[in-house]
């Protein structure tokens, strides 16, 4: 964060003004950098488990690279809620609907959103 300052020196034969010319730079602080760490590493998790939903939605096929690389990586995130329901997905035709993975998206949300209080607690912002 930059924070700048400037006042022009105008000299008149009433009021000479003095110019005072500042800038001053402000690092995050540190539950700043933690909290913008949470939002990348849940970001990524997000995205991932989106696009798995998505890609099961659209009957992708499992055999591509970039199709196969997202269903294994995701697997690690959906894994924890497979069993909560009934039933993981819902079938029509080669389409699927994986509530297990619906399930972890809103799991994976609420988790942020506790570690964001947390942080909040310990996190100073500076006075302006």
């Amino acid at each position: 964060m930059t924070y700048q300052e400037r006042v022009v020196r105008e000299t008149t034969p009433a009021a000479p003004v003095d110019v005072v010319d500042r800038t001053t730079v402000v690092s995050p602080s540190g539950g700043e950098l933690a909290r913008r760490l949470i939002v990348l590493i849940f970001g990524i998790i997000q995205i991932l488990i989106a696009a798995r939903i998505v890609l099961l939605l659209l009957a992708a096929h499992p055999d591509n690279g970039l199709v196969s690389f997202i269903y294994q990586l995701s697997d690690l995130f959906v894994a924890p809620f497979n069993g909560i329901f009934n039933s993981d997905a819902v079938k029509a035709g080669r389409s699927v609907f994986d509530i297990a993975a619906v399930a972890a998206l809103v799991g994976w949300t609420l988790l942020e959103a506790i570690i964001f209080w947390i942080v909040n607690l310990f996190r100073r912002e500076p006075t302006i």
